[in-house]
C-alpha cells in the first residue's frame, strides 16, 4: 500500500477533467459532442461501479474494526446482512442518473480496488492485525474520496455537454430529424 495507485478512471477520466476539455468540446460538430457525451457517460458508469466495489470493502473493513473495538461476539459473517443493508451509511450523494450503459471492464475496476490494499488480504479479515485493518480502511477511504471527486467532475462534464446539445436544439443549430436518422443507423 505504499505505492500511490493510478487515479480512478486513469487517463480517460483525466482527459475529461482537463480544464480546457469542455470549452474545446462545445466548439466541435454536433456528432462529436454527442460522442463525447456518450464517452463521459461510460466513464461515469465505470467510476460508479468502482465506487460501489470500494465502498463495499470499506464498509466491511470498518465494521470489522468496530466489531473488535466493541468486543462484539458475533462473527463478521453474522454481521454481513447488517453491513449489506447499509444500516450505518448516510444518505446517498449520487445524482440519481439513469444509466444506459454497463461498466466497460469490471475486472479492471476490481483489480484497481484490490490494489488499494495490496499486502492486506481482505478475504481473511479475522486473521489481520488491527493496524493492518486500520491501514486498509485509511487507504480505501482516501481512494473513495478521490474517486468521488473525480466522478463529480465527470458528471459536471456530462451536464455541460448535455447543456450544449440542448442549447443547439433550442437555437435551431441542430435538427432533431437528423438525430433520429443518425440513431436509426
Amino acid at each position: 500500500m505504499t505505492r500511490e495507485p493510478t487515479p480512478a478512471g486513469g487517463a480517460a477520466v483525466d482527459t475529461l477533467l482537463d480544464p480546457g476539455f469542455l470549452d474545446a468540446a462545445v466548439q466541435r460538430p454536433m456528432a462529436d459532442v454527442r460522442l463525447l457525451r456518450r464517452q463521459a457517460e461510460q466513464e461515469e458508469v465505470n467510476l460508479s461501479y468502482t465506487r460501489r466495489l470500494l465502498q463495499g470493502r470499506l464498509d466491511i473493513v470498518r465494521r470489522e474494526l468496530q466489531r473488535r473495538a466493541e468486543d462484539d461476539g458475533r462473527s463478521l459473517v453474522d454481521l454481513l446482512p447488517e453491513i449489506l443493508a447499509e444500516k450505518g451509511r448516510g444518505p446517498a450523494h449520487g445524482l440519481g442518473r439513469h444509466q444506459t450503459v454497463q461498466p466497460a471492464a469490471p475486472e479492471e475496476y476490481e483489480s484497481w480496488v484490490n490494489a488499494l490494499t495490496r499486502g492486506v488480504d481482505l478475504s481473511a479479515l479475522a486473521e489481520l492485525a488491527d493496524a493492518d485493518l486500520e491501514r486498509a480502511a485509511r487507504a480505501l477511504a482516501a481512494a473513495e474520496s478521490s474517486l468521488s471527486e473525480r466522478r463529480r467532475g465527470v458528471q459536471q462534464v456530462m451536464d455541460g455537454l448535455a447543456s450544449e446539445l440542448g442549447r443547439r436544439y433550442q437555437h435551431g443549430e441542430a435538427d432533431v430529424a437528423a438525430l433520429l436518422a443518425d440513431e436509426g443507423r
